[in-house]
This record gives C-alpha cells, structure tokens and sequence, in this order.
C-alpha cells in the first residue's frame, strides 16, 4: 500500500473517531457588537471576551462592529452574525430571523436600564415643558431603543408631540452627551448609565451636566446566538460566556467590556419591549 493511501486511511480514521475535534477546529463564528461606542472602542473593550470564547470553545472567532446603528442592522436582517450583542429594539424585529437571547448585560450592578433626558445645569431648563421648541439629540438613530424610542416615549407622558421639539440624531449615546456638553444642542436622549460611561467622563466634566428626566426601568441590552448555530454550539457559547461570572479572570474580562455581569436570558424577558414598542408606532409612526 502507498504512503498516500496509508495518510488517507489515517485522516479517514480521525475523522470518525473524533468528529467533534474536526468540526470545532474548523468551524469560524462571526460575533456583532452594535456601534453603541466608536468601532475602535468596541473592538478594544471585546477582544478579550472573544479570545475567552475561543479558548473554551474551540471556535475561531471573527469579532466585527459598524460604524453606524444603520450598518449593523443591514448587517444583522441578512444573518450575518452568529452570535449578536444589540439593544433590545433589534432583538425584538430580529426574531423573525431566527435569532434567540441566551445572556443580557448588567451594568454598574443594574440588570435594567432607563430612559433618560440630560441637559447642561447652566441651560435654565428645569422641566421636560422647557424642552418646547428645543434641539434634542437622540442617540444611536432612529432603532435606538432606550436613546430614542424610550425618550420619545417619556417626552410624550410630559405632555410633549413631536412637533413640540426639533429631533437630530447623533451616531451613538456618548456623542449624543457631548453634544449637550459643548451646546451644540439644548438636550440630550441616551440611558440612565450615559454619564458613567468612561468614554464620556474621559472627555468632559460630567459635574456640568444633570438628568431632567428619567422614564421606567427596562430590561437590559442582550445577547443573542443564531438559529444557524446547531444546539450544541449554542450550548458552548452560552456556557461559555455566562462562565465569566465565575472567577475573577472572567470578571476582569467582563470590566474590561463594561460589565458587572451577563446574566441569562430568554425571549419572554423583552415582552416589555414589545409593548413600548407598539405604542410608539401608534403614537409616533414608523417614519420616526
């Protein structure tokens, strides 16, 4: 018998022995993060999380961002991630693509997440009315859950339409806040942790700035996996990512992307999202 068909045999062989080795060492996932920050922010605060993920699951993994919220969704209607950390708007219109929460975030020790309007202390706005005929930025465009639909929302409890206030959008939440900032606008629509976030208060002096209004706790930003992924890889990655809680390793990984914590989640926790959801169509309109 030829050497050729000896190492043929052989590679056969292993193949059936160990198909699991095979599949695993081969198989690539490609991870999104939505543009919730600069793309280069992004990939500094989540390379550790995917070498982890590599590490325990055997996968190469491909961590890709946006430089817009438009990008990342075109990107996630034609599945192209495997696994997808986005806000909870996206989760909800993408269930129809067949993807499936596993994990959401906890941030600065809170598994929710509010709505919330800031403005500069030294603007003389002291009240959601004060925002009439005012400039607000809303943060991350116009699939923003919490930045834009969230606020939309806790501006029209005040008593204010849309035709009440002028609406532009900035590229992310943290723009959105310097935005206020440097009084390029007279307020700004981003969450209830948007003046904790490092990114910002490397920046400006938060001090300067204060909350005008904050709406209801919702659920928290989350993760999801693809229904691409076989059950088992599924199991892998969830193990995987919420194993982080566990040692102080995996807490640094999870400090390192701005968490406390990943916490597990199902598709029911975002019913919620749903609901506001329907009643900002009803009362906004898709265009918005």
């Amino acid at each position: 018998m030829s050497l050729k068909k000896v190492i043929k045999i052989f590679v056969l062989s292993m193949l059936v022995l160990l198909p699991e080795l095979y599949v695993y060492a081969n198989e690539e996932i490609t991870v999104g993060i939505f543009p919730r920050r600069n793309p280069t922010t992004t990939i500094q605060m989540y390379t550790p999380m995917m070498k982890h993920l590599e590490q325990e699951t055997g996968f190469s993994v491909r961590l890709e961002t946006s430089k817009n919220f438009s990008d990342f969704w075109n990107r996630v209607k034609k599945n192209r991630f495997d696994i997808v950390h986005y806000n909870q708007l996206h989760f909800v219109l993408s269930e129809k693509f067949g993807y499936e929460v596993f994990a959401k975030n906890e941030e600065f020790g809170k598994s929710l997440i509010a709505p919330a309007l800031v403005v500069r202390k030294d603007s003389g706005i002291n009240s959601i009315s004060d925002l009439k005929n005012k400039r607000i930025i809303f943060g991350g465009g116009k699939l923003a859950f919490i930045s834009n639909i969230g606020n939309k929302v806790l501006l029209s409890n005040a008593g204010l339409s849309r035709e009440d206030y002028q609406a532009i959008f900035s590229r992310n939440p943290p723009n959105a806040t310097l935005a206020v900032y440097f009084k390029q606008v007279d307020a700004a629509g981003i969450g209830d942790v948007g003046l904790d976030v490092p990114n910002v208060k490397e920046k400006i002096n938060t001090d300067e700035l204060k909350f005008l209004a904050i709406g209801p706790e919702l659920v928290h930003l989350p993760w999801a996996y693809s229904s691409k992924l076989t059950e088992d890889s599924k199991k892998k990655i969830r193990t995987a990512l919420l194993k982080l809680n566990r040692d102080e390793n995996g807490n640094n990984i999870l400090k390192n992307a701005g968490l406390t914590s990943l916490i597990k989640a199902n598709n029911d926790d975002y019913t919620q999202v749903r609901v506001l959801y329907e009643r900002y169509l009803n009362e906004f309109g898709s265009d918005q």
